[in-house]
């Protein structure tokens, strides 16, 4: 079995190939993204997968693999860390971002309502570690009775999977 192909005076190995057609790929479903932090992301992801299959524990890194997903999903310029207020920005408009996890029984969230956010996203995190956002404008979070927090539920903006 040959692990390379000889082209234009040079060995190239199927790795360097496979690694470029992954890459492209990547480019391709997430344009607004930093192909290195897609990278990260993706070894984090499977480091936290590989983690609860030899323990049945999960990693408490949920909340920042949500918000870099809704980085390289959305072109997020995140803010620096414990920024109050919200998560990041996307053109003039601040964002929130919450994240789903695999063990939370209600797919919804809740969201500070004197947070200064333009756009809220929700990251749901499913058992086989896939993710699935959806963005929101504040305007239409729902009211609910006016206390200090809002809750928004996945299922009422987007059908479940």
């Amino acid at each position: 079995m040959v692990d390379a192909i000889w082209d234009d005076g040079e060995w190239i190995s199927w790795d360097t190939i496979n690694g470029q057609i992954h890459a492209h790929e990547l480019r391709e479903q997430y344009p607004h993204a930093d192909l290195e932090l897609l990278q990260l992301f993706e070894d984090l992801v499977d480091n936290a997968e590989i983690y609860y299959n030899k323990t049945g524990r999960y990693l408490p890194i949920f909340g920042e693999l949500g918000e870099i997903f809704a980085e390289i999903t959305f072109g997020i310029e995140r803010h620096k860390p414990n920024t109050p207020g919200s998560d990041g920005k996307i053109g003039n408009d601040f964002v929130e971002i919450k994240t789903i996890t695999p063990d939370k029984r209600e797919k919804k969230v809740e969201v500070k309502r004197k947070g200064n956010f333009n756009k809220l996203i929700i990251v749901k995190i499913n058992h086989f570690f896939e993710f699935d956002a959806q963005m929101i404008d504040r305007k239409d979070i729902p009211k609910g009775n006016g206390g200090k927090v809002a809750t928004v539920s996945w299922s009422k903006w987007l059908v479940e999977w």
